[in-house]
């Protein structure tokens, strides 16, 4: 999956997430980039409710990290969502030390705000979601890439 999506509403947000759930696996990395406002948690939550998370998912923004665990478990798919704002880390052994490594080797997908923080521990491998503010006050464009794709 990898393109541009014009939203207009919350739903429109959420299915574009769902989308991108049916191509995760466990221990991939999710980045979202994208201002203040952007609709970064928004599109976490339409990720968790397609994996299949109870409850409510916030932004984790002073706790840094939330776990969310999916209702079922189903071969090769993640049954772990950790979602982490980065903004108040100072760089890559900050991350080290909120447990990044042990949440990839538990197969967790791992949501991330603020991802330059993380610097080289972010794959190459990582799927990049950006969010930009269009007109009006719910109209935003959505990019999603990958290092999967094959680079010539």
């Amino acid at each position: 999956m990898k393109g541009f999506y014009e939203v207009d509403s919350v739903e429109e947000t959420w299915a574009v997430a769902a989308e991108l759930a049916k191509e995760l696996r466990p221990g991939d990395v999710v980045c979202l980039e994208g201002d203040l406002g952007a609709g970064k948690t928004t599109f976490t939550q339409g990720l968790a409710a397609a994996l299949g998370v109870p409850g409510r998912v916030t932004s984790p923004t002073f706790c840094i990290v939330q776990e969310h665990d999916a209702r079922e478990r189903r071969e090769g798919r993640p049954s772990l969502l950790v979602h982490m704002d980065l903004y108040r880390l100072g760089g890559e052994e900050d991350v080290e030390d909120i447990g990044w490594e042990d949440y990839l080797s538990r197969g967790a997908v791992i949501v991330v705000e603020w991802p330059q923080r993380a610097g080289s521990l972010v794959p190459a491998s990582a799927w990049h979601v950006g969010f930009h503010m269009q007109k009006g006050e719910e109209n935003r464009k959505i990019t999603i890439d990958s290092g999967r794709l094959i680079r010539v």
